[in-house]
């Protein structure tokens, strides 16, 4: 380990992770503040949510985290939040760097990468539950990688305690864990059938058995020694198949696998974990969110939920066809855990967008591998000259400036940027309705992207970016599809009265450039109460 390096490693990661932090809050950190502050004050109400005025239950998916957030935000209000971002991105991105190296050992490339990653997860930096699962998701490679290497015990009781925290702080995220296992898993049992010669063990057993019955009977001496032969046969057949894997093992074509029996009490210890889901004030929801979530319609109208364009997603396309171009054209050999590991995630992203989070978080400790392989294939010394060049004064400085002039080119056009941006929020709408409405009589129509702002002003909405609540699967009414009647409402797919009858509406705030507008404008049933530069609220006459 080179200290200057360490030192210029951990200080550009640092500039450059504050760079990243977001200073506008996004949708969801409005609610989680005002959840974990109901929380405080009235516990956990499993069976009806209070910020909606549809009778409805509510999971809390990330009741810790919202706890953490309004404590934040009680002592430092927005400005709390933001340092929070700042500090938890910070500390992914230390994580992620100090993983690479422990577990690959190449401190350039470990920085490099890191580096790329925290570029790539910019867009999913946020003041949102899932930053801090990133932290805790990189840990679990650590620990795995760790707890295979050294069989220490501490190893294991911390990949137990993560899925603990993580259904408690995001339990959508909680089944996501077990993925991380199943590359090892995978190549664990695949050792075990390549090296078990199960064929040709169970022919030997078969000889042997119709030899015991022949030397039973005690007769026909001249079979019993033709099936003695054949055993034998087979046997150096088995010998000749075992030194051809181990030669295959120890240089093979394209892919590799190792023979690391500790696997088998990381299975234990992923079984463990299976029960973690229970140590929660959820009732079993870990188990059944994820299966809930897919049942619904929200996965195919939210566009994080989307199945990702390798076209339109550039980092994305870069790493599998680097991957793929490498693999074909060089020499490199990948381990079975690893293609399974970037095979399995790519997969998951190319089915939902968010997932590419995973695929960049989790999957570059396997593309750092298959680099460095690479690099001490075709020239093993370039890394250490590379780094002897940046440690020297002039490389440090030319380095740190590099990563200034990054840095400040991500965070200028972040300058005085607000907390809440009052394009995408009601700011001043909300003030109206708080002080010109009665909050308990009126049934206000919104929309979904600012819901959450209404919910941290005290405002019972109609619908907000909580959207699994919002559905059948959640609610367990099927006449409560709200979710569906936002959209068809929203997009006038179904004529917005019937709709507002059903639920009551009696006002309504939408965007002036929602194409609802262009109807509800013209119609002599609504209204205008309130309208600034964005948004528009009206009252429904004939409720």
């Amino acid at each position: 380990m080179n200290k200057k390096f360490t030192i210029l490693a951990v200080v550009s990661i640092l500039i450059f992770c504050f760079a990243i932090a977001p200073i506008t809050l996004q949708n969801d950190t409005f609610y989680t503040i005002k959840i974990g502050e109901t929380i405080l004050k009235d516990g956990i109400n499993l069976e009806h949510d209070p910020f909606t005025f549809h009778d409805i239950p509510y999971t809390y998916p990330h009741w810790l985290y919202d706890i953490g957030m309004y404590l934040i935000y009680s002592v430092g209000g927005m400005t709390g939040i933001y340092i929070s971002t700042i500090i938890l991105s910070m500390i992914l991105g230390l994580t992620i760097y100090f993983t690479n190296r422990k577990i690959i050992k190449n401190e350039l490339m470990s920085y490099l990468l890191t580096m790329g990653a925290l570029t790539v997860l910019r867009p999913f930096v946020a003041a949102r539950a899932q930053l801090f699962t990133f932290i805790l998701f990189a840990l679990t490679i650590y620990f795995i990688e760790r707890f295979l290497e050294t069989k220490k015990k501490r190893y294991a009781v911390a990949l137990v305690i993560i899925p603990t925290i993580i259904a408690n702080v995001h339990l959508a995220l909680w089944p996501f864990y077990f993925v991380v296992f199943l590359p090892y898993v995978a190549e664990y049992l695949i050792w075990k059938i390549i090296d078990s010669y199960f064929i040709y063990k169970l022919r030997i057993k078969l000889i042997q058995n119709k030899i015991n019955k022949l030397l039973k009977a005690q007769v026909d001496n001249e079979k019993i020694a033709k099936l003695e032969e054949k055993k034998q046969d087979l046997r150096d057949k088995l010998e000749l198949a075992k030194q051809k894997t181990e030669k295959r093992r120890k240089d093979p074509y394209k892919i590799r696998y190792n023979k690391i029996d500790v696997v088998k009490w990381l299975i234990l210890i992923m079984l463990i974990c299976l029960f973690t889901g229970l140590l929660t004030p959820l009732k079993g929801a870990p188990y059944t969110y994820f299966i809930k979530t897919m049942q619904g319609n929200t996965t195919k109208s939210i566009n994080e939920h989307l199945p990702m364009v390798l076209v339109e997603n550039e980092p994305a396309l870069f790493i599998i066809v680097g991957i793929v171009l490498m693999l074909i054209f060089t020499d490199t050999k990948m381990r079975i855990k690893d293609l399974l590991m970037l095979g399995g995630l790519t997969l998951l992203a190319l089915m939902s967008k968010r997932q590419f989070s995973m695929l960049v978080l989790l999957g570059i400790y396997s593309v750092n591998r298959l680099v460095c392989d690479f690099i001490d294939k075709y020239d093993s010394e370039g890394t250490k000259k590379a780094m002897d060049k940046i440690i020297e004064p002039a490389g440090i400085i030319i380095t740190m400036l590099l990563v200034i002039l990054v840095s400040l080119t991500v965070y200028k056009p972040k300058i005085g940027n607000p907390y809440i941006d009052k394009s995408s929020y009601p700011v001043d709408a909300a003030q109206y309705i708080k002080e010109n409405l009665n909050l308990s009589e009126i049934r206000l129509y919104n929309e979904y992207n600012y819901g959450s702002y209404l919910i941290y002003q005290d405002i019972p909405v109609f619908i907000d970016s909580r959207a699994d609540l919002y559905t059948p699967e959640f609610n367990g009414d099927k006449e409560k599809d709200i979710f569906s009647d936002f959209l068809n409402a929203a997009s006038v797919n179904v004529h917005y009265e019937k709709i507002f009858d059903k639920y009551k509406i009696t006002h309504l705030l939408i965007p002036k450039n929602a194409k609802i507008n262009l109807f509800i404008e013209k119609d002599a049933n609504y209204k205008e109460l309130y309208k600034d530069d964005y948004f528009v609220i009206y009252e429904k006459l004939n409720v």
